[in-house]
């Protein structure tokens, strides 16, 4: 059974949010400020994270900039409709996802699948005297082994979250193709794409912070503009 740790100071909501996803057989540890979130997740294995941004004592992004220092952990930010710097400032602090208040429930738990279905996948890792060939993705100095999960760069291992390491790894298995927002979106998060465009942008942005000598001058994920994103096919 995956733990899910529920963080908002709106009881109801949280209480609500359980019931949904107690239906799908998900275990609830409940929270109702940045503090008290903290505590819990030092004291249970969690596998995501639902977190309002808007919160007493430390607020969400205050609360996700100290979950970001040490754990890769999946972590899906809730916001009010109007607030549209605030999803952007989770998106930048590391958030992977985002629903909008009030929401529906089936899109909640879509994401929550989606995330924790992720997350897992790239947890588990596989120890062999061989890798397999088809585990092994290249593109110049950028390599993936996804028996592993690690990326390396010229030989330097670099850190993804798990969400960052699902958009690279769909781009790099299919290196020098163009891909639409959509179509990334849809590719990794297994469900329709609405109003995806930050979401994507986001991420891509922080792959390239990691993996690119200069970002702004990006060897290996390129930018074409008005159609999507590729990697570079680098022999």
């Amino acid at each position: 059974m995956y733990n899910i740790l529920v963080v908002d100071d709106d009881k109801e909501i949280v209480n609500a949010i359980e019931i949904y996803l107690s239906q799908e057989g998900y275990n609830i540890i409940k929270a109702y400020d940045g503090e008290d979130a903290l505590e819990k997740l030092k004291e249970n294995e969690i596998h995501l994270i639902i977190l309002d941004i808007m919160m007493p004592n430390k607020d969400g992004i205050e609360t996700l900039q100290e979950i970001r220092k040490d754990k890769t952990i999946p972590v899906i930010m809730l916001s009010a409709k109007s607030e549209d710097y605030d999803k952007i400032s989770g998106l930048n602090t590391g958030a992977d996802d985002y629903v909008t208040k009030p929401f529906n429930p089936l899109e909640l738990i879509a994401r929550v699948k989606s995330n924790i279905r992720r997350y897992v996948d790239f947890s588990r890792t596989t120890v062999k005297d061989e890798i397999k060939t088809e585990k092994l993705l290249k593109t110049g100095s950028l390599e993936m082994n996804d028996e592993t999960k690690k990326v390396m760069v010229d030989g330097k291992e670099i850190k993804l979250t798990a969400t960052e390491y699902n958009i690279l790894k769909f781009l790099l298995k299919n290196k020098g193709k163009v891909y639409s927002i959509e179509q990334i979106y849809e590719n990794v998060w297994n469900e329709e794409s609405y109003g995806a465009e930050n979401i994507i942008a986001v991420h891509i942005r922080h792959i390239r912070e990691k993996i690119e000598i200069n970002p702004k001058d990006p060897k290996y994920l390129k930018v074409i503009w008005g159609i999507g994103y590729k990697v570079e096919d680098i022999p």
